[in-house]
């Protein structure tokens, strides 16, 4: 069956402009997205999801987090079953910052930073939601440095239009093909989708 369509279930904004850019290189429309208030959301929903992607396929994007985890043992623990194939459950390592950020040459540009100071494997950063907030720490961009640093202050850790600004560097500056040379975790996320296209084709 040709995969066209799809279900999106994203943890965030900046989940959902990542998928969409990565759904948009395969041609794959995006029926109706659920965007949860974070990845418990997700969590609670994921049995629903294996069950009912029968009917229209469903595209998850949550992240791993956890350095002590991996892709596989996290899906096995949410599905406790057998994966519905029709259900793209996809971990991004360890955060879709660390996809973002896969397009070095990219951020850097839009930091206004060396791109030396992002890394050549940003799956491998611990935390990256704090280290991208790092380098924006660096930019030479007084608008930027306020829109995605936390105010002083404040216990929260990104600033208020961190997800609003970095989606819209997603959406309109993010070179998807760039970032999978860096990442490993998005690689294999555009290899499952290439392989369920093609599949699709041969049938």
């Amino acid at each position: 069956m040709t995969l066209k369509h799809v279900i999106l279930a994203v943890e965030d904004e900046l989940s959902e402009a990542v998928s969409i850019q990565i759904l948009k290189k395969f041609d794959i429309d995006i029926w109706n997205a659920i965007r949860g208030e974070g990845k418990t959301y997700l969590q609670q929903k994921a049995l629903e999801f294996n069950r009912s992607a029968n009917g229209a396929a469903i595209f998850m994007l949550t992240d791993l987090d956890s350095p002590q985890n991996c892709p596989p043992r996290l899906i096995k623990s949410w599905i406790k079953g057998h994966l519905n194939p029709r259900f793209f459950f996809r971990v991004a390592v360890m955060e879709v910052e660390s996809w973002v950020m896969a397009d070095r040459d990219g951020v850097a540009n839009f930091l206004s930073i060396p791109v030396h100071r992002v890394p050549r494997n940003t799956d491998e950063i611990p935390n990256p939601k704090e280290f991208l907030v790092s380098l924006a720490r660096r930019s030479k961009k007084k608008t930027l440095r306020a829109a995605l640093i936390p105010a002083q202050g404040t216990i929260l850790p990104i600033g208020n239009e961190y997800n609003s600004l970095l989606s819209e560097f997603v959406r309109n500056h993010w070179n998807l093909e760039r970032a999978a040379t860096v990442s490993p975790s998005l690689k294999r996320t555009l290899d499952r989708l290439s392989q369920e296209r093609n599949a699709g084709t041969d049938s």
